[in-house]
């Protein structure tokens, strides 16, 4: 599918008007659902598709980020052949007292999938944790960057950001008849 097109059938099944409280405390009129996107197995598909192409050459293990980014981290990872891992917001205090599940971490170069970046904040979180438990992690990759606080604050602590879309470039496209 066309990067075009994509834009503007994820804007068409995800893009919400209304008043949205976002996880970073700010307040929007304007909200894309990625669920909406994420639980549609055609553009799932068509989104990890695109991702794939901007996956740093050298990775190892793609890391999704609890909730949102565990589907496309695990369609990227069909798309790639390349092993996934689970992040939680907080290791788990029982069983096996994990902060990733799935593949193995440790000394691996980690690419962080998410979905939507605003300011960056539980990317940050996690890849500290990541760091501190021996991942490698320089990338991240999301679908849709909210907002470029996020992209700055991200390369603050060393990571490039790859998105496939800006809101305003993705809402642009989206709008076009």
């Amino acid at each position: 599918m066309e990067r075009e097109i994509l834009a503007k059938e994820i804007y068409a099944v995800s893009h919400m008007t209304g008043t949205f409280t976002l996880r970073s405390g700010q307040v929007s009129h304007e909200y894309f659902d990625k669920y909406r996107f994420e639980s549609d197995p055609r553009l799932l598909g068509a989104i990890a598709w695109e991702l794939s192409t901007r996956i740093p050459v050298g990775t190892e293990v793609l890391a999704g980020l609890e909730m949102g980014a565990i589907p496309l981290a695990a369609a990227l990872s069909m798309e790639t052949n390349i092993p996934s891992a689970f992040v939680r917001k907080k290791a788990k205090e029982y069983g096996t007292c994990k902060l990733a599940e799935g593949a193995d971490i440790a000394g691996k170069r980690v690419c962080v999938i998410e979905d939507v970046v605003t300011s960056g904040g539980q990317i940050i979180m996690s890849v500290s944790e990541l760091r501190e438990a021996g991942a490698i992690v320089e990338d991240v990759i999301c679908v849709i960057l909210r907002s470029p606080e996020g992209r700055k604050r991200l390369e603050e602590i060393g990571l490039r950001l790859h998105a496939l879309y800006t809101m305003e470039e993705l809402t642009e496209l989206g709008r076009q008849s």
